[in-house]
This record gives structure tokens, sequence and C-alpha cells, in this order.
């Protein structure tokens, strides 16, 4: 498909620079078929049913961005996928001063050396030294925002906590799977009274997450790589759900993105663990979710077309501008949307 049929305009001023607050008084818009509303997150428990799951990830965001010096050349560097116990993948800004073999140092004792340059332009950096990378990351590097929202203003200390889930437990993520921001411990124990369940599943989502498709045709585009895990107690349970008439809800695009790999062309979950490059667009049939928790995406996106896909691009696109006009907050820390096809 063209990638010119995922554009629309937003105003600059739709794109939110801090979380709701609390969490889940994010305004909520619900897509239920043909029903459309405007709500709030607290009012999820009441557009769900008993017997329903919500599926979200538990993967942390680490400090994954960098920067440092290669000689007299200033080297930003922003990790994308780990690769071994102490090399990571990343998308390294100036790199054309850096060649493969060449050492930066980011400073507080933390030195990488450069190799192994991809086609998509990204470089391997090995971490000297024997202390683990996560402790090294934790003394130099800082929270891995989103460039629409770092163009505008710097990060600070709110942005780590704000920048983290409820879930995050396993370390791993550049960024943060965003829908499950909105969700509070007062929200979970609302949904669990009124018989709606919850499971956690992980996929530490990478940098390529923000990177524009440059392709004009969606079957040009290459997806990043993400690394996953499904366990089999998990698989299990949304299985277990959706045999007695249940609706399996992804909490965030990586969730849904991750289930749709697990699945097999019955719709049964399998146990999963490995990358998944999945790219999903209008035409996809969905094997394993009934339903999305999702923020709002940018135009052109892999994100706004796997929604498309979901619900139909018309669908989409007047919800989208319904939810410009209503002045909904967009992106990362902007307002959420729940999508029953």
């Amino acid at each position: 498909m063209n990638v010119d049929l995922f554009d629309f305009e937003l105003p600059g001023e739709r794109i939110a620079l801090r979380p709701a607050s609390p969490r889940d008084s994010a305004r909520l818009l619900v897509l239920d078929g043909a029903e459309t509303r405007d709500a709030t997150v607290r009012d999820l428990p009441s557009f769900l049913r008993r017997g329903d799951l919500l599926v979200f990830n538990d993967t942390r965001v680490i400090p994954a961005q960098l920067e440092g010096l290669r000689g007299e050349a200033r080297i930003g560097a922003t990790l994308h996928k780990r690769e071994g116990p102490r090399r990571w993948r990343a998308f390294v800004r100036n790199a054309r001063r850096l060649r493969e073999g060449d050492s930066v140092d980011f400073g507080q004792g933390v030195t990488a050396r450069a190799s192994d340059r991809a086609e998509d332009g990204s470089l391997a950096l090995d971490f000297a030294g024997d202390e683990p990378v996560e402790l090294l990351l934790a003394r130099c590097g800082r929270m891995p925002l989103p460039p629409y929202i770092a163009s505008k203003r710097p990060t600070d200390a709110r942005d780590a906590d704000d920048y983290q889930t409820m879930f995050a437990s396993e370390p791993g993520a550049v960024a943060a799977p965003t829908a499950a921001l909105h969700f509070t411990p007062a929200l979970l124990a609302a949904l669990d009274a009124a018989g709606i369940g919850h499971a956690t599943l992980t996929l530490h989502v990478g940098a390529g997450t923000f990177l524009p498709v440059k392709a004009e045709d969606t079957a040009a585009h290459r997806m990043h790589a993400e690394w996953g895990r499904i366990d089999a107690a998990t698989a299990d349970r949304l299985n277990a759900v959706r045999a007695a008439g249940g609706r399996v809800i992804a909490v965030g695009t990586t969730s849904l993105r991750l289930i749709e790999s697990a699945a097999d062309p019955d719709g049964v979950i399998r146990p999963f663990e490995g990358d998944t490059a999945i790219f999903i667009t209008p035409g996809y049939r969905f094997k394993g979710i009934d339903g999305l928790v999702t923020n709002f995406h940018l135009p052109r996106s892999t994100l706004f077309m796997l929604v498309s896909a979901l619900m139909g691009l018309e669908r989409m696109q007047a919800a989208y501008a319904h939810a410009i006009d209503k002045q909904y907050r967009f992106y990362s820390y902007g307002d959420a949307s729940l999508l029953l096809p």
C-alpha cells in the first residue's frame, strides 16, 4: 500500500510533553465496532466484559542514550538491541566520525568499541570491563525520551518515573510500552473487581520504533527485530480465556505484535522466545488478539498502519480527525484509545 494513505495533519500543540496526572485521568477514545465514545482511562472497566484479559508488556526502559567522545569528536548513541552480554547494537549520531574499531569514551569510566556497521547504519558497541553493562548505563546513560519530546524539552528527573510503567520489571527496552503508562494500582483493582484479569509478557522495545517509514510502499519497508518472550503458562492462560468466551485485549502495540508472532494460523498462542520483526498492515488477519488499548500514533508510522489494519483505514482516519478536533493529546505521553473491532 502507498504510505501516503497513512498520512494526516497533526497540530504541534497536540503532542503531549508530560503525562496526565494521575495517570488514569488521561482521556480514552473508545471505538467499539461502529460506535465512538469519549471517556477517560478510569472508565475502562465499563467498556470491557467479565472474563476479558488485558495483556501488558513488563519490559523496563534502561538509560539507553549515551554521549561520548572519540578523540575530539562528539558521539551520541542510542542503544537499540542487545546482541550479547556486553554488546549492544546502537544508532549513532555523528557516525561518520566513527570508524570500526574506534573506542568511544562515554565518561564515568565507561568505554565501548565500535564494530560491525549494518546496512541500516547502526553499529555494534562492545562495552569494556567486567562490570555488568546495566551498572555502566546507570552511571553514564540517560532516559531515552522519544525524539518528538526530546526535541522540545530536555530529559529531567521526572522522566525516570514517568517513562516507566507499573509493570516494568525486565530491563532491556529503549522505549516504553506507553499504553501501559496509563495504568495505576487503583485502576487495576477496579478491573479485578469487574472480573477482568491481566497477564504479562516481555518485548524489549527497540529504538527502531521511532524510525520513519522512508519507503513509498509498505511492501518495501523493513522492520527492525525486537526480542520477546511468552512463557508456556501465559500462553495457556491466553488460550483458556478465549476458549471460555473471553477476549484477549493487548495493552500496547508491543504486546499485540508479540502475541500475533506467537499465534498459529488457527489462533492458538504458542510459547515464544526470540526475535520478531512482524509488520502489520491492512489486509492482515489477526489471530491472537480481540482488541487493543493504545496511544495515538505518528502519521505515516508503522503503528498507525497497525491500528488501521485492526479497525480499517477509513475508520482510523475519522477517529484521529475526531481526536484532533476534541483536543486529545498525542504520542507517548498522550491520551489512549480502546479499539474493539
